[in-house]
């Protein structure tokens, strides 16, 4: 018997033939042996449908209460999935977040779980009854209020309990199959990946793939859990995140969850190709906003005074570009990144650092779009970075800032000719599949 953790999105669990879809694949889950614990999000858009709600109350909800707010979208998901599964006579047990034992701080909107202590899943396990947990949500280990993990938070719930239960695999289920080379409602011609490295799916997440969320990488890498991308959709093989071997086989992953060997094509096909170029696709972003502080003193101390300004907006920056004074100049510009839900507080708090700082002007901008090229093979392949850039020239695509990993290049350009840049990238490394289009089961969410 092993232990099988499912995570199912909005788009999974949109109506009410959907939840009863799921339910039955996890009841084959159940009857061929495996303990289930499942993870559900909101029904399609309700988390959107109720910070709408929330916004046409007052422009601004207290923290607080916006959270009790928001988890009633996964009270009800869990809710119903637990009555479809008992309509097909097996039995099922709904837990919310705190119930389920994933403790966080108190910081509302964007809690960090601090531990994981699921002894009624457990009990429920253990009695012969599938666990259903609602997503998104915990409670705060000091003050025990409810507690939103933030955006992406049920892919981390189902990978936390995944980890706290020892679980052989965590299954995160969405509405295409699996990982592809880039968003297939950008690319219609995506190749899908059947295994991909936690490091390149972490740069792949960080970088705006919407497939999983980067906390929820970085938690099963930290942790050792297996990924497993599927689509709630159909059968299909999906995506598995695992270290390979130098075929591209997935290593310590339990055989129950692989093709055979004998009829899977591996990731890279000849030791040849091991020398080729490997790019994994394509990310797109277009959730961040740029701001530049234009004409701080070049003086050791005021870009620090600007990022200490920055942290205390609680404001996560992504790329960093500052002017180098030249000649007679004692002034230089500092330019990053940002997710566009801290741009007002961010400005704010650099309004009020003005003095201490000195600088001279600030600019925001909320219509950028970033990119970014992800694959291990450019950290050895030199040649990566010019090519991308001459795709982007060809397609008429300006870029305003660029970052780079050992495997990663990115870019941010205007957000109008975003979808043109990614698939003339995608095109230009040779990433379009001929073997027709990717299908998009459900269709805005995850």
């Amino acid at each position: 018997m092993s232990l099988v953790v499912q995570k199912y999105g909005g788009s999974s669990v949109a109506e009410a033939a959907s939840v009863k879809r799921v339910a039955r694949r996890i009841a084959q889950y159940r009857r061929a042996g495996h303990e289930v614990v499942v993870v559900v999000s909101a029904m399609g858009d309700t988390t959107d449908d109720l910070i709408d709600l929330a916004e046409r109350v007052t422009p601004t909800p207290p923290a607080r209460e916006l959270d009790m707010l928001l988890t009633a979208g996964e009270r009800i998901s869990m809710a119903l999935l637990a009555m479809a599964i008992s309509d097909l006579g097996l039995e099922a047990r709904s837990f919310t977040g705190s119930q389920a034992g994933v403790i966080t701080d108190s910081a509302h909107g964007r809690a960090r779980i601090i531990d994981v202590t699921p002894g009624r899943i457990r009990t429920a396990l253990d009695d012969g009854a599938i666990a259903i947990v609602a997503g998104f949500q915990g409670v705060s280990q000091t003050t025990k209020d409810i507690t939103t993990l933030g955006r992406g938070g049920s892919d981390t719930t189902a990978v936390a309990l995944a980890a706290a239960l020892d679980a052989d695999v965590c299954e995160i289920y969405t509405d295409v199959d699996g990982v592809f080379t880039a968003d297939p409602r950008i690319v219609p011609a995506a190749q899908h990946i059947p295994v991909i490295t936690p490091e390149e799916m972490l740069e792949m997440a960080a970088s705006g793939a919407k497939i999983l969320h980067a906390r929820c990488v970085e938690y099963a890498r930290r942790y050792s859990v297996p990924l497993h991308v599927r689509s709630s959709f159909s059968t299909n093989t999906g995506t598995i995140v695992a270290e390979v071997d130098r075929v591209g086989f997935p290593i310590s992953f339990n055989e129950m969850y692989l093709p055979s060997k004998s009829n899977q094509e591996p990731a890279m096909d000849t030791e040849a190709s091991l020398e080729a170029p490997l790019i994994s696709g394509v990310a797109h972003d277009r959730s961040q906003a740029k701001i530049t502080v234009a004409g701080v003193p070049d003086i050791p101390g005021k870009a620090a005074g600007v990022f200490q300004a920055v942290a205390k907006a609680e404001a996560n920056i992504d790329m960093i570009v500052q002017n180098v004074a030249v000649g007679q100049t004692t002034r230089t510009d500092i330019s990053f990144t940002l997710p566009a839900a801290d741009l007002a507080a961010t400005m704010a708090a650099l309004e009020a650092a003005r003095g201490e700082v000195g600088y001279s002007e600030l600019f925001a901008d909320n219509k950028i779009g970033k990119l970014s090229l992800v694959g291990a093979g450019m950290r050895s392949h030199p040649g990566v970075s010019a090519k991308l850039f001459s795709a982007l020239s060809e397609a008429g695509v300006n870029i305003e800032m660029i970052s780079t990993s050992e495997i990663r290049v990115s870019v941010v350009t205007r957000a109008d000719v975003l979808d043109d840049a990614v698939r003339a990238v995608h095109h230009a490394f040779d990433l379009d599949s001929t073997e027709g289009e990717a299908i998009v089961y459900g269709g805005t969410g995850r």
